[in-house]
């Protein structure tokens, strides 16, 4: 059996706080409305019941000591879904003993904002009634809307708790950033979501302990991983597999058809940024286990499969470069390939590049060189071009040296002719260092035989 009796449920949830009913402007969420949804009849009733996030609310933790003082500042709680990010807003406004209001940056603007403001400076004024509003998805609100949050954060009117699932230090503005002191909240842990799914499988008022159900142990560690640390999408996949339980047993096979395929990727959020450039240096790592995983995942995900392409051709040239110059070319032919098959076909010509750029040799002196010519072109003067390797298409032009004692190198020996190409003030100037593995340590060789070992640093073996 996979459910818990009601002697354990009991430790694990407590009856809700009484709070007077005025500190409430909004819909009581902890209703025991049975048409709720699994997860929120499930929110815990009080703080020491808030299953996560220890490291905030276990001892020494960084929320843990305002709330025993019953203190409250602004702040953001920054975390992937599910995590429990709204529940905390909730839960903080009642330990404070303050009146909760809550906003979604989707569906409020301007206009709702200076009317809360009003209110709660009424409140805090008449009757000394703190208020908290609570900004859902804060990352949503332009930039004009947050910066009519600013006056009434800084004089006090109400504490605000701002929830975003994207990284603060680019969704939300620095001034009010500064006057708000940014919580992250960590995906729950597999013993976080058992904790989870025991109570909602246990209790008879609020979860589904009046169908004695069994989870059998496939089943969970199938639902766990789904969810990915996501208890809201835990919870109410087990509500519709409950349902689909005609015997009472749920298996892997009915959490599957209830959880919808879901992934915490967003194409335009952090986890884009983060896989895409884990994906990168997996690469740079030369370890394509650890690159075909990441590509994996943004392949799972929708990810764009031109956007994968572009990064590899990147790569190509800044990672591999001349170590292995046909990995450009691989790189390109990849991109051409994704573009011209689509998906799901698309995949193979992407891995086959990434196991390639993995495993080839590695060298970014293109990369650094071309970097180095730039620097020196932009901090310095425009030098003279030598006269030798000056055009000289008209006879006042030749008068004036241009052209004079060039020597055309494919009319010499092997094709070479020593001689001073940069101008004079950047003559001993060097922005290209060969590498020394794959093709480019033959191109090493070869420079310093013709140009006298100019290509050796001081230090290397000669």
């Amino acid at each position: 059996m996979c459910t818990i009796g009601q002697r354990k449920f009991d430790a694990l949830l407590v009856p809700s706080i009484q709070m007077p009913i005025e500190l409430f402007d909004t819909p009581d969420v902890y209703s025991a409305d049975a048409s709720a949804p699994l997860a929120t009849r499930m929110r815990p009733r009080a703080l020491d019941r808030f299953v996560g996030q220890s490291h905030l609310l276990g001892e020494g933790g960084a929320l843990a000591g305002m709330l025993a003082a019953k203190r409250l500042h602004s702040m953001i709680l920054w975390g992937p879904p599910g995590c429990g990010k709204t529940t905390l807003a909730r839960l903080i406004a009642r330990e404070v003993e303050a009146r909760f209001v809550e906003l979604s940056a989707v569906t409020s603007g301007v206009r709702d904002l200076r009317r809360e403001a009003d209110e709660a400076k009424r409140l805090l004024h008449a009757r000394q009634i703190k208020t908290l509003l609570f900004v859902d998805e804060i990352h949503r609100f332009s930039k004009s809307q947050q910066d009519a949050l600013l006056p009434h954060v800084e004089s006090g009117v109400f504490n605000l708790i701002g929830a975003t699932t994207e990284n603060p230090s680019f969704e939300v503005i620095s001034p009010l950033l500064s006057r708000a002191r940014v919580y992250t909240l960590k995906p729950l842990t597999d013993e976080d979501m058992d904790r989870i799914l025991d109570a909602a499988l246990a209790c008879p008022e609020y979860g589904l302990g009046e169908k004695e159900l069994v989870l059998d142990d496939a089943a969970r560690g199938f639902l766990k991983r789904a969810a990915n640390g996501d208890a809201r999408a835990a919870l109410n996949a087990l509500e519709i597999a409950a349902e689909l339980a005609s015997d009472g047993c749920v298996t892997s096979a009915l959490v599957e058809a209830a959880l919808e395929r879901r992934t915490r990727y967003d194409r335009l959020g952090d986890a884009h940024y983060d896989t895409i450039s884990a994906f990168i240096k997996s690469i740079r790592a030369s370890d394509p286990d650890a690159a075909l995983y990441y590509l994996a995942r943004m392949l799972d995900a929708g990810e764009d499969t031109q956007f994968i392409a572009r990064r590899l051709v990147i790569s190509a040239a800044e990672d591999i470069g001349l170590a292995s110059p046909n990995a450009l070319t691989l790189a390109v032919a990849a991109q051409q390939a994704a573009h011209f098959v689509g998906m799901p076909e698309a995949r193979i010509p992407l891995a086959e590049a990434t196991i390639y750029l993995a495993a080839a040799p590695k060298s970014n002196s293109a990369y650094l060189a071309i970097d180095a010519a730039l620097d020196a072109v932009r901090t310095g003067r425009d030098e003279p071009v030598p006269l030798h390797l000056r055009n000289a298409p008209t006879g006042l032009m030749k008068s004036l040296g241009h052209g004079e004692g060039y020597v055309y190198p494919h009319d010499a020996p092997e094709h070479f002719v020593a001689s001073e190409n940069l101008p004079e003030k950047l003559r001993d100037k060097r922005f290209y260092w060969p590498g020394e593995l794959g093709l480019e340590d033959g191109m090493r060789a070869r420079l310093n035989a013709w140009w006298g070992k100019r290509y050796v640093k001081e230090g290397d073996a000669e």
